[in-house]
């Protein structure tokens, strides 16, 4: 592709999100970066989350991954219908009820002080490195597309990304976050449909049909995997789906965030349950067109990649027509930023509420200088682990962000368990060595589980495992 009209697309989309900026961050209190001021419509959140949800792992690693692991994935987006259904039931309703900006603050009411420090810590931590990887998968793509050949270092164009970020929501945060995340959405899925369509093209597709055929008659597409003992048994995919989406959602202070910015919870339920049914079709469309883009690369004699994360951007960049290759930098950008953008307005609040205690030790006058400090030291902290990540990362990007969820998110799902089903409290100060204890000892377990249970292999149900063990700690540490 010319890196001239990539450069144009991208300062183009970029003049977009900062007109966006402008418009939203007008008249803004200093409490609007963390809330919204609620006043956001449920349509826009549900629609603008699709792309906060799926990102770069999705948009590059899910079509790439089909070659790896068929359609399997697919069973794990069927278990995250039942979590966002106990998000929408039981987690929204508790949040609005508490009038919570920060949803660890819940931690402190139902706990104490430690456990609501642990709970806090441990989002951050999750966040910092699950958004991290996200946009590191994404700035190679724009890398090797656009600035090896301007003769930038990737270091120079993450901090160019991380750096526009926070330029762009610096002064609306989540505001205008709710409202760029939507432009995001759109141009991500348009990149999905036009690549859809250009592979059809390409292989003499006539209708609908053809594409359905080909799809379903290709030996990966196959949806499930009944073997007990493979780590991609339908029962442990979709139950862990089901629990990743409790833990990276509902526990989450990034997604969660956006739907606190809803007038009420019943606009934030329906918000919920359209985001739930649409999102389960477009990772179908995403698996579907990891399939296609197979069936084009051995049509055309297209060498395969190394790395299945690779394969989308090299049909895309080099195979595909101009307008599509425009189109997929615009989806690719978006899915970037539509992560990004989130992360680090929920990282700066949960910081500036959870640790600082803003808004009971600083002055109205003071909180947004407060605010704009942290929110620049999140936006160099994300540009340091996404390098770190640089240097090491050696797997397919998807099973990265799982893996890490697993052991990172699950003291926050035992935390959560405990508080909402049972009625007992715990000894406060010995909660945070419990957290550490209980992803360790999960990470003792997982790594042995063949020699241990007679060949079954630990998959993204270590996060169960983990909140067990969490909620296991927590009962023995109840005060009688």
């Amino acid at each position: 592709m010319n890196s001239q009209v990539v450069l144009i697309v991208i300062c183009c989309y970029f003049l977009l999100l900062f007109l966006i900026s402008y418009f939203t961050s007008r008249k803004v209190s200093a409490d609007t970066f963390f809330t919204g001021d609620r006043q956001s419509p449920w349509f826009l959140v549900a629609f603008g989350m699709i792309g906060a949800s799926l990102s770069g792992v999705t948009f590059i690693s899910v079509p790439g991954e089909v070659g790896n692991s068929n359609f399997f994935y697919f069973q794990v987006v069927l278990g995250y219908t039942l979590g966002y259904f106990v998000i929408a039931k039981v987690l929204l309703p508790l949040y609005y009820r508490l009038n919570l900006v920060s949803i660890y603050s819940y931690l402190d009411d139902r706990f104490g002080f430690w456990s609501y420090k642990t709970g806090a810590f441990f989002f951050i931590l999750s966040r910092t490195l699950g958004s991290s990887i996200r946009v590191f998968l994404v700035a190679s793509v724009l890398q090797l597309i656009l600035f090896d050949s301007l003769g930038i270092p990737f270091w120079v164009s993450v901090l160019i990304t991380v750096g526009l970020i926070w330029l762009y929501t610096h002064r609306g945060g989540i505001k205008t976050v709710v409202w760029t995340d939507t432009l995001q959405t759109f141009f991500m899925l348009a990149a999905v449909v036009v690549c859809v369509i250009t592979v059809g093209n390409a292989l003499n597709f006539d209708g609908v049909s053809d594409y359905v055929k080909s799809v379903s008659d290709d030996p990966r597409s196959k949806i499930f995997d009944w073997d007990w003992k493979s780590g991609t048994n339908f029962f442990k995919q979709f139950i862990s789906g089901a629990f990743i989406t409790i833990v990276m959602t509902g526990l989450d202070q990034d997604m969660m965030q956006k739907n606190l910015t809803c007038k009420n919870i019943g606009e934030a339920q329906k918000n919920m349950f359209w985001f739930t049914t649409i999102l389960v079709f477009v990772n179908l469309l995403f698996l579907a067109l990891g399939v296609l883009l197979y069936l084009y690369a051995e049509t055309n004699g297209v060498p395969m990649p190394t790395k299945t994360d690779e394969l989308f951007p090299l049909l895309a960049t080099e195979y595909f027509t101009p307008f599509a290759g425009i189109v997929f930098v615009l989806g690719i950008t978006a899915a970037a930023y539509s992560s990004a953008d989130s992360t680090l307005t929920a990282l700066t609040t949960s910081f500036c509420i959870d640790f600082l205690e803003i808004e009971k030790r600083y002055p109205a006058e003071k909180r947004v200088a407060v605010r704009k400090k942290v929110h620049i030291a999140f936006t160099f902290i994300m540009f340091l682990v996404i390098m770190a990540f640089y240097w090491i990362n050696n797997q397919s990007v998807i099973n990265s962000v799982f893996v890490i969820a697993g052991y990172t998110y699950g003291p926050l799902l035992g935390l959560y368990a405990f508080g909402l089903f049972t009625k007992w409290q715990v000894k406060d100060k010995f909660v945070p060595y419990l957290a550490v204890f209980a992803p360790l000892l999960t990470f003792a377990i997982a790594s042995n589980s063949e020699e241990l249970f007679w060949g079954y292999k630990f998959g993204f149900e270590a996060l169960i495992l983990n909140g067990l063990i969490m909620f296991v700690g927590l009962y023995l540490l109840r005060r009688k």
